[in-house]
């Protein structure tokens, strides 16, 4: 990682309408593990659930998944995680950075049902998904931030 992209414990989010899903990862080793589900009402996150969050953990940086069209074309919802990634950078004072999470929610539903095949659990949560994905979209990051140095 260079100057602009500090090493240690990141945040990693899956934003979506209803909820937002969060991650965390090490830069140094690339292992990311799903943390919480925040709810987001009407585009306005659980600020107070999030704060603590930052707090308790102290990440150094925060990645925020962009969805896009698998053209890389702009999708609805863009311009809203952009937003948020614009005021998760202002609120913390964190180096914040986009990552294209296209296909994430797909693996993240695919490594679920993989699991339960295997596992007694069957049912799956809409926010088990979102903090898969919000894991996901990190791992992605960390693989490949390297090519924008």
């Amino acid at each position: 990682m260079n100057a602009g992209k500090p090493s240690g414990l990141y945040f990693g989010f899956d934003y979506g309408e209803k909820y937002i899903g969060v991650a965390s990862g090490d830069s140094e080793t690339g292992i990311c593990s799903p943390l919480a589900v925040i709810r987001n009402h009407s585009g306005t996150p659980d600020w107070q659930v999030l704060d603590k969050h930052i707090s308790t953990w102290q990440p150094v940086a925060v990645v925020v998944g962009l969805p896009v069209h698998m053209d890389g074309s702009a999708q609805a919802l863009t311009a809203h995680a952009n937003g948020f990634l614009k005021r998760l950078k202002k609120r913390y004072n964190l180096p914040a950075f986009g990552c294209d999470e296209r296909m994430t929610t797909r693996m993240a539903a695919s490594l679920v049902r993989d699991n339960r095949a295997r596992s007694k659990r069957r049912t799956t949560s809409k926010a088990d998904l979102d903090t898969i994905a919000a894991a996901l979209i990190l791992e992605t990051w960390f693989r490949t931030s390297h090519e924008n140095d």
